[in-house]
């Protein structure tokens, strides 16, 4: 049975709807998917109940976006097996939310400022259908290329990193309380994409919090970091899970289950 446990809706930097996920995963084979949305677990009861509707197990998840402090460096933590009334993750999740909304806000202002055709009504427009409004929400305001465009890849650098008038990052939890509250919500934490954001240094502390998982699949993967997630696993008896990081027009991975081997 193949599982895509890493995938983002409209509910947080998606462009596909839930509905939109689970006619994929119908054409695609898939038979679990983990709704997986930035900080946030609204919209999971219905999405469990429109994975019965489309013959598709829906998991209840998260993905937070923490911070290891030792480090000074990102850390995503997967959420498993959540549902939408998950207090001590919505709890430690919402002021992630709010700063989020109020930094893009903020970045819309200076791209206004700055004299950028930004198609307001329609940023909003997506940030309402979402917990927040998100950059890529802004870009989409901005051109219509394609994400992988050297046009679209070209304008996010220019705006959103080193020097860009957009370059503002917020304040992110703790990667230890990420855990711990996904535990004390009777979830499975699952550490996403090291290789991506290289944060394996980690790991031996966010196992004394309750660590189960390691996302050992993820297309940002190559050979070396599967071997390594594959160490990491057996040494602490960790969970392997797959994950395509599915963000739809928004985002590279071309379709859902994307980086995922076929099962044996």
């Amino acid at each position: 049975m193949m599982r895509d446990w890493h995938v983002h809706t409209t509910i947080s930097d998606g462009s596909c709807t839930v509905g939109e996920v689970l006619a994929q995963a119908v054409h695609q084979g898939i038979a679990s998917v983990a709704v997986t949305n930035h900080d946030t677990t609204a919209g999971l009861t219905a999405a469990v109940e429109a994975g019965r509707a489309f013959g598709v197990e829906v998991v209840g998840g998260i993905e937070i976006s923490a911070w290891d402090a030792t480090r000074n460096a990102k850390v995503h933590v997967l959420g498993l097996g959540l549902s939408e009334d998950s207090p001590a993750v919505n709890a430690l999740c919402a002021p992630t939310l709010a700063a989020r909304d109020a930094n893009s806000r903020w970045q819309l202002d200076r791209l206004l400022e700055a004299g950028f055709a930004v198609d307001v009504e329609r940023a909003l427009e997506l940030a309402a259908a979402s917990t927040a409004l998100y950059k890529q929400h802004l870009m989409a305001a901005l051109t219509d290329a394609p994400y992988g465009s050297a046009e679209y890849q070209g304008l996010y650098r220019q705006l959103f990193k080193g020097d860009g008038i957009c370059a503002r990052d917020i304040a992110y939890v703790d990667a230890r309380d990420a855990v711990a509250a996904i535990v004390e919500d009777g979830g499975r934490a699952v550490l996403a994409h090291p290789g991506q954001l290289n944060s394996y240094g980690i790991v031996p502390e966010l196992v004394t919090c309750g660590l189960s998982g390691i996302e050992r699949d993820h297309p940002d993967h190559g050979p070396s970091d599967r071997r390594r997630c594959d160490d990491i696993a057996d040494r602490y008896r960790l969970m392997r899970t797959s994950g395509s990081d599915y963000h739809g027009a928004f985002g590279s991975v071309p379709h859902l289950g994307y980086g995922i081997p076929a099962p044996a």
